[in-house]
């Protein structure tokens, strides 16, 4: 089932625990804030520039960005959450649940290394999908062929440990609910143009990868 249902119809909805309640029309892309230490507000610019690119580029209709807590019922009025850090992520129980159902219920999560996440984050995704693990997806998946075709995969915006990029899914019931990309650090490529002093070019395929995830989360 196509998940833009999800975004019309469930997403008119914040779901909690015994009812629903109106949300405004427009969908919104939301930063996931979580305990832990690490730095969840890295690349503050990275989500506005995204929206902005998604909207100018492909009339998305997209809504300022938010911020929101993993163990939120406000989790729920957001179809695309982005993860990002350096660092230690701890996930309680409650929020691992609630994490579970978000994503269950036809949310979307996008975790992008920003350096160092990994070791961290894969634990934790444990703690929320006990019975999955993360697999590479292949160059032929339909995230890499959106709008914009990106035939090896993950564009390579920042070095690291000069490694190629890779993107690794949890997949439940055969839909792709979160989209880990590693050795890559699109949000760095989506902070405005003074902070990291990239080349547009590089700029650019960060924001077009960016936008084909948007996308597939919106539509596939």
């Amino acid at each position: 089932m196509k998940k833009i249902l999800f975004i019309l119809l469930v997403f008119s909805f914040q779901l909690s625990a015994f009812s629903f309640h109106p949300l405004a029309a427009q969908p919104r892309l939301a930063l996931l804030r979580y305990g832990g230490g690490g730095d969840w507000y890295a690349n503050p610019t990275s989500l506005t520039n995204l929206t902005a690119f998604c909207n100018e580029d492909q009339q998305m209709g997209l809504g300022s960005p938010a911020t929101v807590d993993v163990g939120s019922s406000e989790l729920f009025n957001y179809p695309f959450v982005h993860m990002t850090g350096h660092g230690n992520v701890v996930f309680s129980d409650r929020e691992a649940q609630n994490l579970r159902k978000y994503l269950i219920g036809g949310g979307f999560l996008h975790i992008d290394d920003n350096y160092g996440l990994r070791e961290f984050i894969e634990p934790q995704m444990k703690k929320v999908f006990p019975e999955l693990d993360f697999v590479e997806l292949p160059f032929s998946h339909p995230i890499y062929h959106q709008k914009y075709d990106f035939p090896n995969g993950l564009p390579k915006i920042h070095e690291h440990d000069n490694l190629p990029p890779k993107g690794f899914g949890l997949i439940y019931e055969g839909r792709l609910v979160c989209f880990f990309t590693w050795e890559c650090d699109l949000g760095d490529g989506w902070e405005d143009p003074d902070v990291h002093r990239d080349s547009q070019a590089t700029r650019q395929k960060a924001l077009r990868m960016g936008s084909n995830i948007v996308r597939y989360a919106f539509t596939d």
